[in-house]
């Protein structure tokens, strides 16, 4: 019997295809993407937690280093999911 979720992504599937299948290629360059944006996004988390340390107990600095943080990982993300989505429409990085 299948799960409740199952059932779903079945019918999120016939409804909206995901597209054709990817060339061992294409799945080489978005794996390779992931790996260049995750280690982006670890190199901002350190160089965030050392501007942290820097400032041990300045609440407006640490709240806007945080912020900061945030914001880049989103506009990471962002840029890779483009890219992605690059590799998958025309099957270029």
């Amino acid at each position: 019997m299948k799960s409740a979720y199952e059932l779903a992504m079945e019918r999120l599937e016939k409804e909206s295809p995901s597209g054709p299948p990817l060339s061992e290629e294409q799945k080489k360059e978005l794996a390779e993407i992931d790996k260049i944006y995750e280690a982006k996004i670890a190199e901002r988390k350190i160089m965030a937690d050392q501007e942290l340390q820097k400032n041990y107990g300045h609440y407006e600095a640490v709240l806007k280093i945080q912020e900061n943080l945030r914001e880049d990982i989103q506009k990471l993300e962002e840029e890779r999911e483009a890219k992605k989505q690059s590799v998958r429409v025309s099957g270029k990085q």
